[in-house]
């Protein structure tokens, strides 16, 4: 973040808390206790026809009141600016504070929440990292008090380079709410957490609440009766083309799982007649991965499972009719191929993935090149004899110049993902941790814009039926994996966690298509969303990572 952005945000915060709750700053903040804030901007009244959603609401330190804890209500001063702050401890665990807010416009469905954090400690440094959490719920009629409660992930967050400059952290993207009851916003603090390294003092000023309306209802592909799941999508030019595959459940082995195609012209709204890609006897079939060919043919990997485990490569001009070009013999057999992209002086690259998901150390990772447009293949493996902790699945990869590649790939043992770069054109890697927490055993699927060079993560939180998006300039997160920006949500659909989810994208011009699956089992569809390519409004790819210089 630049000095000039900092400043606007300590004047942001100093003018939000004199037109909120200027009062007796050292005094007892019970009489504000319990106080509930009415979600309509400041400076005017409500008016019937500005009940619309996205103006947000504040909740000034003053307006909040001790949750668990003991943390302090202080006056942050600095000259002749003083701001009422939350002092919530570094080494003290359980502290939190809270406040209401109600009124929300009828076209509200869901909520984003940010907190202001600053601190007068002089050891800030963008080294350090301290953690947040936020508690939300509402108490609706006819339901228990616990019903609507969420407990947010922990979103670590790097310290400033100097003291009083402020951060803006979102902390959840998108809660559901029903805009007829109040909702509770409790903020807590993690020093427990590992990723929490500041060991001092930190000031929460603020609170805000932004109302968000319905999003956009995504496309269906498919919804016949079946387990319609997996899908796969790619452009041929101006055409889209959705490969997916079907059986009775959530199985690979199945010998009635088979794999369909179906192809749109007008950006997903309508699709051809269904047509087969692989329905090969005594064997499950899934799709797995997707991709370009020198020549701008579509490459498709299918995984084939009866007798033997194979993984078929095919090829299609059209969308409709699918030749297979390769069955590679490989000397460690994947779990799965992931999707297919150009590299430089390399030819095309995959990344794979094998291993039982056991506890044991025998989980593994790698590469698989080819130089004749998906003929033949070269199998490398970067890393074996992992466990399952560190072993990176379903990665997704793109090249993004100077022989710098970076994949996402998710984790199967806690909600996350994991980062993996290489600056020698993917002969050697660096595996790590991301900051990414809202996400759940999904498969992450990555969009590098060539005209904004903006990267889109999109991945699907399973369990609560969100398909997230998080955007970022690729250079500020390639060295710093920790340094991602907060997600947004795109999509809305099934909440039941392996009935949905594993997300795949492709573009268009400037339009993004997602694919996933949702539904209930035994019946799901394949879906997919339209969106507007990312701009910089969609992203903290601006502002450089505290501490550091743009290059």
């Amino acid at each position: 973040m630049n000095l000039q952005t900092r400043l606007f945000h300590m004047v942001l915060l100093a003018t939000l808390v004199t037109n909120l709750a200027a009062s007796e700053p050292n005094g007892s903040p019970a009489d504000k206790n319990g106080a509930v804030v009415d979600a309509v901007p400041r400076g005017g009244e409500r008016r019937d026809g500005e009940r619309a959603a996205g103006s947000p609401v504040y909740l000034a330190a003053n307006e909040m009141s001790i949750a668990t804890g003991k943390p302090s209500l202080v006056l942050m001063s600095s000259g002749s600016t003083h701001i009422p702050i939350w002092s919530l401890s570094g080494g003290t665990t359980g502290q939190s504070v809270a406040g209401i807010v109600s009124g929300f416009p009828n076209d509200c469905v869901a909520v984003k929440v940010e907190i202001f954090v600053t601190t007068t400690d002089p050891t800030t440094r963008p080294e350090y990292n301290d953690v947040y959490r936020v508690h939300l719920s509402q108490m609706v009629e006819d339901a228990p008090f616990t019903d609507k409660y969420f407990l947010g992930k922990p979103v670590p967050t790097a310290l400033p380079a100097a003291p009083f400059y402020s951060r803006t952290i979102v902390l959840e993207s998108y809660y559901e709410v029903d805009p007829q009851a109040p909702l509770t916003v409790r903020i807590q603090r993690e020093p427990g957490d590992p990723n929490d390294s500041f060991t001092r003092p930190a000031g929460l000023a603020m609170v805000k609440v932004t109302p968000l309306k319905a999003l956009a209802e995504p496309h269906v592909v498919q919804d016949v009766s079946g387990y319609n799941s997996w899908p796969m999508i790619q452009a041929i030019g101006e055409k889209l083309v959705c490969v997916y595959s079907r059986g009775t459940a959530h199985s690979i082995k199945e010998d009635v799982r088979a794999v369909f195609a179906r192809t749109s012209n007008d950006g997903g709204k309508t699709w051809t007649a269904e047509s087969t890609v692989a329905d090969t006897p005594g064997d499950g079939e899934v799709t797995v991965a997707k991709g370009l060919d020198s020549t701008g043919a579509m490459l498709l990997w299918v995984r084939r499972i009866g007798k033997q485990w194979n993984h078929d490569l095919y090829r299609t001009t059209d969308g409709v009719t699918f030749t297979r070009v390769a069955t590679p013999e490989l000397a460690v057999q994947p779990m799965q191929i992931t999707d297919v992209f150009a590299v430089p002086t390399v030819g095309l690259m995959s990344l794979w993935f094998a291993g039982d998901y056991s506890d044991a150390a025998t989980q593994s990772w790698g590469t698989m090149t080819s130089r004749d447009d998906g003929v033949t293949w070269t199998q490398t493996t970067i890393e074996s004899g992992l466990t399952k902790a560190d072993w990176p699945t379903e990665p997704s990869a793109v090249y993004l110049g100077d022989g710098r590649i970076l994949a996402v790939g998710r984790t199967e043992i806690a909600q996350g993902q994991f980062q993996l770069i290489s600056t020698d054109y993917g002969a050697t890697w660096k595996r790590s941790q991301t900051n990414i927490l809202d996400v759940r055993a999904s498969t992450p699927s990555l969009i590098l814009d060539a005209e904004t060079g903006l990267l889109s993560n999109y991945y699907y939180e399973r369990g609560r039926g969100i398909l997230r998006r998080r955007v970022v300039d690729p250079d500020r997160v390639f060295d710093h994996p920790l340094a991602w920006p907060a997600s947004e949500a795109v999509a809305i659909a099934s909440p039941i966690a392996w009935d949905s989810g594993n997300a795949n994208a492709t573009v268009i011009g400037s339009q993004h298509y997602v694919a996933f699956y949702s539904g209930e089992a035994p019946d799901t569809s394949v879906l997919v969303s339209e969106l507007p390519a990312p701009t910089a409004s969609n992203s903290h790819s601006l502002r450089p990572r505290p501490g550091s210089t743009r290059k």
